[in-house]
């Protein structure tokens, strides 16, 4: 075996805090198996805007309680750089996320922080929430959101101003995520560092608070006959009282996926977005012929809508189209403001935002950037996450959102109306946008930036027979928004594609739009274009 790979490795075992990671570690060694050993040691698990996300795993490739505690450590260096003294830390269900949960805070009460932690696995909007009314200066939400159960993650917010950037209780932004990052790095020994076990854990009091100010969004509950599934996450129990406490009926749980169950038994991933992932939803709400369908991811930071069609069958909306619904519906009856999407998503709010005179602007994809948007009175991006309070919650929250939907679907009942029927008009009136994500799983994330080399060092000329108009490399951007790694491809016929690596999983992206007066003739164009995007992102 190579001696660095060897010295490297045992270095780790010795300071490992974890008996279990680290005899994982030590058997590999002494079957001589290096192969996956370089597998665990392919550099520190990287921490980006989104914090951190990865498998579940020995050495510092994956997530685990040795790599969860360089990054509480990273955080606390940044935290005194910068004069920031309180952090209030919150977690789901997951595998691992008690235990990371309680190491950070033992990293930050050892370090002089004045440290709050939740009182339960909660969502992560109710995180996001707490470090506002808390006055927090940071915010922790140890979470892996929608990726598959083997995975686990660490968020970070920020609660005030730092560097000149106002947040608000939303997450980090550039460069704030590569000073933690470096400050990780540089963490010698964890078993060096002081441990404290003063925290204040608390009550209750701030679901509670939570609840209450999120209610009040539902101003005319009614009789609506909504199924509700948490997918095995955290989302059912506060859910439920929002709902409760504005007053709607008790919800049709999918009782299989009510509860938090860290192996998500029921799902392949746990992500509504993902094929199949509501058909349990589906069946229920057919049986009890429910008016509506909400799904939570697993944090109950997105939210999914599935409807009735005019046939009576039951399909998803995307999320574009629930961004159209919430946009319309929230423009209509506002008198300023501003919207805002990011730069994958559709094109329609935009639209709506000049026909109601409102503001709006585009964003880099992730609530982190539409977040800072001020006078913010609604954001959306199209991966079904809606931020449709800033006030109370500065960022994606899937609880209110599913509250609001709920809302106008009510409202739409009593005028003898539907969701769908309201897009229809919505179509009608700015023309049909019909959009799709085209998203592939790799197993190597060089494959990426293999494709996206290929596209930008050979541009293609047309697409399934549709002329290219112009290519935009996203990483010199010719507009105020900062550089990412993207390309966007305008089409003749209104056709607009963007292809970019996920922020969160091991995919490549495809946003497709397709914009045209006639529904039929958009979505033809759609299926055109999908057999060749396919082949072009292999």
């Amino acid at each position: 075996m190579d001696s660095d790979l060897l010295s490297e490795v045992n270095a780790w075992i010795a300071d490992d805090p974890d008996a279990k990671t680290a005899a994982l570690l030590s058997d590999l060694v002494a079957a001589g198996d290096e192969s996956t050993l370089r597998k665990y040691f392919a550099g520190l698990l990287e921490f980006g805007t989104a914090g951190l996300r990865g498998p579940l795993g020995p050495g510092p490739s994956c997530m685990n309680q040795a790599v969860v505690g360089r990054t509480a450590a990273g955080l606390v260096k940044f935290m005194k750089e910068h004069s920031l003294t309180s952090v209030v830390i919150g977690r789901d269900a997951r595998h691992g996320s008690e235990i990371f949960e309680k190491m950070s805070a033992q990293i930050f009460s050892g370090a002089g922080l004045n440290v709050s932690v939740l009182p339960r696995a909660l969502p992560t909007p109710v995180l996001a929430f707490a470090v506002n009314e808390l006055g927090a200066d940071v915010g922790v939400m140890v979470t892996a959101s929608h990726n598959p159960g083997s995975d686990n993650g660490y968020k970070v917010y920020l609660g005030g101003s730092v560097d000149g950037v106002l947040y608000r209780g939303s997450q980090i932004i550039s460069p704030v995520d590569k000073e933690i990052f470096a400050h990780m790095k540089s963490v010698q020994s964890l078993k060096s560092l002081p441990r404290g076990d003063k925290w204040h854990t608390l009550d209750e009091e701030i679901v509670e608070k939570y609840v209450e100010r999120t209610k009040i969004l539902a101003t005319r509950p009614g009789e609506l006959k909504i199924v509700y599934t948490a997918m095995h996450g955290v989302g059912t129990k506060t859910l439920q009282r929002v709902f409760h406490r504005a007053g709607f009926p008790s919800l049709i749980l999918v009782q299989a996926q009510s509860q938090p169950d860290p192996d998500f038994p029921t799902l392949a991933f746990p992500n509504p977005e993902e094929v199949g992932a509501l058909d349990l939803a589906i069946e229920t709400a057919q049986t009890f012929d429910a008016d509506l369908l909400i799904a939570n991811d697993p944090d109950a930071d997105r939210c999914s809508v599935a409807v009735k069609e005019k046939d009576l069958t039951w399909r998803a909306l995307r999320g574009d189209e629930i961004g159209a619904i919430f946009g319309e519906v929230i423009a209509r009856n506002a008198h300023s403001g501003t919207l805002s999407n990011s730069i994958v998503s559709s094109t329609i709010l935009s639209k709506i935002a000049s026909a109601y005179g409102l503001k709006f602007e585009e964003t880099l994809t992730g609530f982190k950037y539409i977040a800072k948007i001020p006078n913010l009175i609604f954001g959306y991006e199209e991966a079904i996450g809606f931020c449709v309070d800033s006030m109370t919650v500065n960022d994606k929250d899937g609880i209110s959102a599913a509250l609001l939907i709920a809302q106008i679907a009510t409202d739409l009942k009593e005028q003898g109306k539907s969701l769908i029927v309201l897009l229809d008009e919505i179509w009608k009136k700015y023309g049909f946008h019909a959009t799709e994500q085209i998203s592939i799983r790799v197993t190597d994330i060089s494959t990426i930036t293999n494709v996206l080399a290929k596209l930008r060092n050979n541009p293609v000329n047309e697409i399934s027979g549709l002329k290219v108009l112009k290519i935009d490399d996203l990483l010199k951007p010719a507009n105020s928004l900062p550089p990412t790694d993207g390309l966007r491809f305008i089409l003749e016929k209104n056709i607009r594609i963007i292809v970019r690596p996920s922020g969160t999983e091991p995919k490549i992206k495809c946003y497709i739009e397709v914009v045209n007066p006639e529904k039929s003739i958009a979505l033809s164009l759609l299926e055109q274009l999908r057999p060749s995007l396919r082949e072009l992102l292999s």
